[in-house]
């Protein structure tokens, strides 16, 4: 019987050709897996809801609304400063040079909010009411060092406050001295030893609600504030008689 024959090897298929140096291969598209279309399931860049969804940050944040004045206006109490007070002042004290009569630098408005160290929206709230107030934007103060006692953090919102200089701080004065003071209960006038010594006066008000700017029906709490009026006065009796000229109703 014959030997049986081996059967032929198939031929090796023809590996490709190498490309080029420098070339590289195409890839071949991959096949879909699942047959789904990915951009069903949400493009990059879209719109996404759920947990995986951008946080909004608040948005813009709110300005305090200006009104337009004509171009030649001035406060009234800055015109009887420079019309009445300085004269006045002048004569009291004999001044040499103009530059010498004080006059106030500045007025700052604090409001200390201890409920927020439970609650932060109440800070918003009472800075909300101060910029109404003054008619710009208030700050939020933050504490300084931590207090175990009071439950306080370093860094924690505890308060806001305001600046006011130029002609705000003219209209600041004018209704703190026409409409707010006279609106206090059982009002008898400011005391007038609460200088310190280099021309600066501080007071304090039990509720903000006396400042005609503030809805009483809309507010949810009342504040207590701080009102500190700064002067260019090299003492407590110029500073005196200087705000005595702008009305500023001291106890006698």
């Amino acid at each position: 019987m014959a030997e049986d024959e081996k059967p032929a090897k198939a031929p090796k298929a023809e590996r490709p050709a190498k490309a080029a140096e420098g070339e590289k291969p195409a890839r071949q598209p991959k096949s879909d897996k699942g047959g789904g279309d990915k951009a069903a399931k949400g493009q990059k860049g879209g719109p996404r809801e759920g947990k995986g969804a951008p946080k909004d940050k608040g948005g813009a944040k709110e300005k305090v609304a200006r009104t337009p004045r004509p171009k030649d206006y001035k406060p009234r109490m800055k015109t009887h400063y420079e019309k009445v007070v300085r004269d006045e002042m002048a004569k009291q004290f004999g001044y040499e040079n103009a530059m010498q009569i004080p006059r106030i630098e500045k007025v700052v408005l604090n409001m200390g909010v201890g409920e927020a160290v439970n609650d932060r929206k109440k800070v918003d709230a009472a800075a909300k009411d101060l910029a109404m107030i003054a008619g710009q934007r208030a700050v939020i103060t933050r504490a300084r060092k931590s207090v175990a006692t009071y439950k306080v953090r370093d860094g924690m919102a505890i308060g806001c406050k305001v600046t006011l200089r130029g002609d705000r701080m003219y209209e600041f004065v004018d209704r703190l001295v026409t409409i707010a003071l006279p609106r206090v209960k059982d009002f008898r006038g400011l005391n007038p030893k609460s200088f310190d010594g280099r021309g600066n006066f501080a007071m304090g008000l039990k509720e903000h609600i006396i400042f005609p700017e503030i809805d009483y029906d809309q507010v949810d709490e009342v504040w207590g504030m701080d009102v500190i009026v700064c002067t260019t006065a090299g003492n407590d009796d110029e500073a005196r008689a200087l705000l005595r000229g702008f009305n500023f109703p001291f106890r006698t």
